[in-house]
């Protein structure tokens, strides 16, 4: 077959042009780090090397999350960790307006001091994060909770509980709404609250009150009613009814009263110290949920109220009675909402670490599969430079060829 000059250079030029290719992309190579750019030059590799892309973009999302969520959870845990600190404050003055010495000027400053703190607990339960949302507002983020009445405070977020997803198949509570940590608060011991009257004219005054035999208790609501004893030289009677009628039914009758001792009936124990006076009642009436808020507010009145009668000390005495009750189950309430937040957190960073782990076991997948061996790929382009010149030489020196050249 005979080889034309044309075809020779036709060649020439696909093989110069197949040289300057392979440098180009062994350049591209080196510039960018991968051993291949497109599918097309490794198709296996490159459909491995998407499925880790994949995962590994899916990871990152969950630690964004996670992360979004924990700075979310520290904001609330010191939150809380201020909300105690006010509380354990207000319980200490609650404690000092009952020592029995208190006049009824330094009620009226310890009252001032009691707003001071029920401010303080609203600025927290109004607490905002880093983008302006209300952390204890539910699903309403950008509504303020919390706001002031003469009864206690309303609540304008709504019960919602964001759940962020941290992994495949785990999500974890990114907050806790206001109503559950302020609002949802039972009063009294937590299965029943006693309360004094307002009407009382005599100097009782409540002490502990517990459920002395839960095998016998059986809920209801009860008056603990006071009558003066027959013989003015003995000590007052009292009798218990339940509010099953209109009239109450009896459950103890002309039972006598001694202060400090503890006043007995279906499983309940109510310990009362001072002299009530005939007619004063007490009633003992299953728990409810109240406002840590309605609890601070109760207090301020009853101190503002204290005008240093006895039956207006025995009146201040009861309201701080029952603040302080309620002041423990408000701090237990929001402990174990800060308990669950520390639970929460502790999940996150587990799942962040682990998030890490795979994180870097992807990237390096994609890495050995991807990446490029550059003393190789150096070797390779300055082999591949030297055949090229090479070839571009031997190609002007066979351009230079021709019969007639040695013709004389």
């Amino acid at each position: 077959m005979r080889v034309t000059e044309t075809s020779q250079q036709t060649q020439f030029l696909s093989t110069l042009d197949t040289l300057e290719s392979n440098i180009s992309q062994t350049e591209n190579q080196v510039s960018s780090g991968l051993s291949f750019t497109t599918p097309a030059e490794n198709p296996t590799a490159a459909g491995a090397v998407a499925n880790y892309d994949q995962a590994l973009a899916q990871s990152q999302q969950y630690t964004s999350n996670a992360n979004s969520a924990q700075t979310g959870l520290n904001t609330e845990d010191t939150a809380l960790t201020q909300v105690q600190n006010q509380l354990q404050s207000l319980r200490t003055l609650a404690l000092q307006a009952n020592s029995g010495t208190v006049s009824t000027q330094n009620l009226s400053a310890i009252a001032t001091q009691a707003q001071q703190i029920q401010n303080s607990l609203l600025s927290l339960a109004n607490t905002q994060d880093g983008n302006g949302n209300y952390i204890f507002a539910g699903f309403a983020t950008q509504t303020q909770p919390f706001a002031l009445t003469s009864t206690g405070a309303t609540y304008s977020g709504d019960s919602g509980q964001q759940q962020v997803q941290i992994a495949a198949g785990q999500t974890v509570a990114a907050g806790d709404n206001g109503d559950t940590v302020f609002q949802q608060i039972p009063n009294g011991n937590g299965t029943f609250a006693v309360s004094a009257n307002s009407a009382n004219t005599g100097t009782g005054v409540l002490g502990a009150a517990t459920v002395a035999n839960p095998n016998t208790y059986a809920g209801g609501t009860y008056t603990i009613t006071f009558t003066a004893a027959a013989n003015p030289a003995l000590a007052p009677t009292y009798s218990i009814s339940d509010s099953t009628s209109t009239t109450g039914n009896p459950v103890v009758t002309g039972a006598a009263y001694t202060p400090g001792q503890a006043i007995n009936y279906g499983g309940v124990q109510v310990t009362l110290s001072g002299q009530p006076a005939a007619g004063d009642k007490f009633t003992v009436a299953p728990s409810t949920n109240q406002s840590v808020f309605t609890t601070v507010q109760n207090l301020i009145t009853a101190l503002q109220a204290g005008n240093g009668s006895p039956a207006s000390n025995a009146s201040v005495g009861n309201a701080v009675a029952a603040a302080v009750t309620n002041i423990d189950q408000a701090l237990t309430q929001t402990q174990n909402v800060q308990a669950s937040v520390g639970g929460r957190l502790n999940t996150i960073t587990t799942q962040l670490s682990v998030a890490t782990s795979q994180q870097t076991q992807l990237k390096t997948s994609i890495t050995n599969l991807q990446g490029l061996d550059y003393p190789s790929a150096i070797t390779s382009l300055d082999s591949q430079n030297v055949t090229l010149s090479a070839a571009m030489q031997a190609y002007t020196l066979t351009q230079g060829l021709t019969l007639f050249k040695y013709i004389s």
